[in-house]
């Protein structure tokens, strides 16, 4: 079987980290290449009163997935993001995850669907929230 490269969205790895089964095939199954954004990483690492061992739990899961760091490219993309859909809930931070998405060619895999589901220029692999474990 083909491996299949995605984005992931920071929701999808928050899953994993609550051990939400469906989360943990997806990462483990060893039949996907799963990225992320820089900015997951940030937003993950940043969480208000995160322990260390969340801290540690957080960076094994890194190192399993590959981090894309934001560079000019992605930069100049969300900002484009970001003047094409002004009157939508397109924040900085989703509008670099899109950016990623669509700079690399990555189908976008989140949970948050509404956050992207107007951005024309990515492809959008909503996962629903009522998976069957």
């Amino acid at each position: 079987m083909a491996t299949v490269s995605y984005l992931v969205d920071t929701d999808i790895l928050i899953d994993w980290l609550k051990g939400l089964p469906w989360a943990k095939r997806l990462i483990w199954s060893g039949e996907n290449r799963l990225y992320c954004s820089s900015v997951t990483r940030k937003e993950l690492l940043n969480k208000q009163g995160l322990s260390d061992g969340e801290r540690k739990r957080i960076m094994r899961l890194l190192r399993h997935i590959r981090v894309l760091e934001v560079d000019a490219a992605i930069a100049v993309a969300a900002s484009e993001l970001l003047q094409k859909y002004p009157h939508t809930p397109l924040k900085t931070s989703d509008a670099l995850i899109a950016a990623t998405a669509w700079a690399k060619h990555l189908p976008l895999l989140t949970r948050n669907d509404k956050h992207y589901n107007f951005i024309e220029e990515i492809t959008l692999l909503p996962i629903a929230d009522n998976i069957s474990e």
